[in-house]
């Protein structure tokens, strides 16, 4: 959070105090108030699918365990697919700046800007940040359009499966003498 440097110690609001003596000596800008902001977007959007799902007589007693491992799966490869892919580059700019090629088709971003916009630029270059926006997106998916979310996520899960049997077998290539 960048505060006014014009502004007095006693001007500042509780909230304004308490994040400052929070962030203190930090070495990166910590956008707080724009994580306050993201959570808070994160909770009433999930309360409202929740809440339409439940007026609509579609919010299920218990989910299948199969459908727990199908999502997880699929949520680990989208969420690395958000994060660092150099495909979903154009979704990122607007938050992050380049920091360098990280291999196999993935890049390092740094998030910039201040504020809200250095807090969604956090989130979109962190994988396990990312997990629950993704984890509940296809979760309320599921519940509105379980045919097309299976078919969605059968296809980021044989991905992710497929990434592991590429990364295996570069592993064992190496290990190999020649």
């Amino acid at each position: 959070m960048t505060l006014e440097i014009s502004r007095s110690q006693s001007d500042r609001n509780p909230t304004e105090k308490a994040i400052e003596a929070y962030a203190a000596g930090a070495r990166e800008e910590l956008p707080i108030q724009g994580y306050a902001t993201m959570m808070l977007a994160f909770l009433g959007t999930f309360a409202t699918l929740v809440g339409v799902a439940r007026f609509k007589r579609r919010l299920p007693a218990s989910i299948p365990p199969s459908d727990i491992v199908l999502l997880g799966v699929a949520t680990h490869e989208l969420s690395r697919v958000l994060t660092h892919a150099r495909v979903t580059i154009p979704l990122r700019v607007p938050f992050t700046h380049y920091a360098g090629s990280d291999g196999a088709g993935q890049v390092k971003e740094e998030p910039r800007g201040h504020g809200l916009r250095r807090a969604v630029g956090s989130l979109i270059t962190c994988q396990f940040c990312t997990g629950p926006w993704v984890a509940a997106g296809l979760s309320a998916s599921l519940v509105f359009f379980p045919r097309a979310t299976r078919l969605a996520s059968s296809i980021f899960a044989i991905a992710a499966i497929s990434d592991f049997l590429h990364q295996g077998y570069a592993a064992a290539r190496s290990a190999s003498p020649r």
